[in-house]
């Protein structure tokens, strides 16, 4: 090797240690005085108990079907898990995220388009490029053509290298915001299933009220009898006659009320239930002593598993720790490859000569520089609406807790009171009992008789509320531990076939 060579080796090194740093500096300026980001405050503790109560098993992991144990519930619930319009519009939501996540995954692979065409161009020949082929032959013998023909054929690559994973950190939100989709999704089945089983129950209870009024209006047309009769033997008055009839009226009224009341709850379970209005049948039990599943709360930190919406909350707040990180990448450099091949020629007989081939590659590193105000501001943004996510997870958990304080607490306390008020009704009824003997043997008077039922009538209608609001306390708690989107098993071993709807498989996920 002479000296020449060394020294042509030796300046061809020095070129490229200085090319590399320049890329180096390049890649290194962006980086500076990127924004701090700020940090979100830490919410309050998780309590360990509900008001000092846990338990070892909890009633979110019950079926629906084993919760609620009545077959014409389950079976209208079934119907509006496959019919409501609402959880229809919630899938489609839950499609339109996955499909968002084959987007993401195709923007970090190369795209390569084909096309062909045909153009015709004419050079001025008083500019150098249409003087100089005004001498040249396009083959030998052949001036080039003035216009000239161009026909082509070939392919065109474009890929953004995903040097800082923008790209797959915008895919991974992507990814974060299905699954928080498939959780709305999943919040909304639970909070559909206790709204129906509310208002079947509370049909139950107007039924009942019903019942209430009809024995009630039997019994003051009897006691309108009586003061009838002791009207004609001269032992009454008319004043009675009238009070009777007064009363009957008005609980005939009052029925014809609560039949309206029926008519409308029964068409807002048709309505969730996505069919037009029509009778809902329900069972006629005990009302009063109704039973529903015993509650199992758990412990607190079962909600952050059980419940879709803290679910939800989570991942959202997920995407946005990403969204972070793919705001943080428009900082750096970026790298594009710009590829082509193809035939060209001014004649389509040249088209697939070997010589009609062209081919071209090109890499672009681009970095912001200046005036990177648009950049800091998306990350700014980023960054809020990341702590916005923070605070909103801190909120649902919360609200989540408290919402099982109070209804566990309604639970309790309105069953008690419907103890009591059993009491309460005995004691009524012995006194209706009473006064209707002392009026029938004119030692009482007919207003005695009339409160009397009217007490009965309104501690019966009471009770009937008060046992209402229990059942739907305890709804409504079984949905806020989170259960209510889930089937058991039937007894055959079989999966229920009329569960909600399937979500979308993990592995099937684009």
């Amino acid at each position: 090797m002479n000296f020449t060579t060394i020294r042509s080796n030796r300046k061809w090194l020095k070129r490229t240690f200085t090319q590399a740093a320049a890329c180096g500096a390049l890649l290194a300026v962006p980086a500076c005085n990127i924004p701090q980001l700020r940090v979100a405050e830490p919410g309050p503790a998780l309590p360990t108990a509900f008001k000092g109560e846990t338990s070892k098993d909890n009633s979110a992991y019950l079926g629906i079907n084993e919760f609620f144990d009545d077959p014409l519930l389950t079976e209208l619930l079934s119907g509006a898990l496959s019919n409501s319009l609402e959880l229809k519009m919630l899938n489609q939501e839950v499609q339109i995220a996955r499909n968002e996540i084959m987007a993401r995954r195709g923007a970090y692979l190369p795209f390569m388009t084909g096309g062909t065409g045909a153009g015709l161009g004419r050079a001025s020949q008083y500019t150098p490029a249409g003087a100089v082929e005004d001498q040249l032959d396009i083959v030998p013998g052949q001036l080039i053509p003035n216009p000239v023909p161009n026909y082509y054929f070939g392919l065109n690559f474009i890929w953004q290298i995903d040097i800082w994973r923008e790209l797959r950190n915008a895919r991974d939100a992507a990814i974060e915001r299905y699954y928080a989709a498939l959780e709305r999704r999943n919040f909304f089945v639970t909070r559909l299933v206790a709204e129906i089983a509310e208002k079947y129950y509370a049909l139950m209870a107007l039924d009942n009220r019903i019942q209430i009024l009809d024995q009630t209006i039997a019994l003051q047309q009897a006691s309108q009898k009586v003061a009838e009769a002791n009207k004609a033997a001269a032992r009454g008055t008319e004043l009675g006659v009238q009070r009777f009839l007064a009363e009957v009226r008005k609980n005939q009224s009052e029925k014809l009320i609560v039949m309206q009341e029926i008519i409308e709850t029964e068409n807002r379970i048709n309505f969730l239930a996505g069919r037009y209005p029509q009778p809902v049948q329900r069972a006629s039990p005990d009302y009063v002593d109704l039973k529903l599943h015993k509650l199992d709360v758990g412990v607190p930190a079962d909600l952050l598993l059980n419940r879709p919406d803290i679910r939800q909350a989570e991942r959202e707040l997920a995407a946005a720790g990403l969204d972070v990180k793919v705001a943080r990448a428009h900082f750096f450099p970026r790298l594009d490859l710009n590829a082509g091949i193809g035939y060209g020629a001014f004649n389509p007989r040249y088209l697939f000569n070997p010589e009609a081939l062209f081919y071209n590659l090109v890499g672009d590193l681009t970095a912001p520089l200046i005036n990177k105000k648009a950049i800091r501001a998306e990350y700014l943004t980023a960054n809020a609406a990341q702590m916005e996510k923070v605070y909103n997870y801190q909120k649902v958990v919360l609200d989540a807790y408290t919402e099982v304080i109070n209804r566990l607490s309604k639970v309790q306390n309105f069953g008690k009171s419907v103890e009591i008020k059993k009491q309460q009704l005995d004691a009524l009824r012995t006194s209706v009992d009473v006064a209707s003997k002392l009026f029938l043997n004119a030692r009482a008077e007919y207003i005695d008789v009339l409160f009397a039922q009217r007490d009965l009538m309104d501690g019966r209608m009471v009770i009937i509320q008060t046992k209402r609001e229990q059942l739907s306390a305890i709804v409504n708690t079984y949905q806020a531990l989170g259960g209510g989107y889930i089937w058991s098993p039937s007894t055959t071993g079989q999966a229920n076939p009329a569960a909600m709807p399937a979500p979308i498989d993990d592995q099937d996920i684009p």
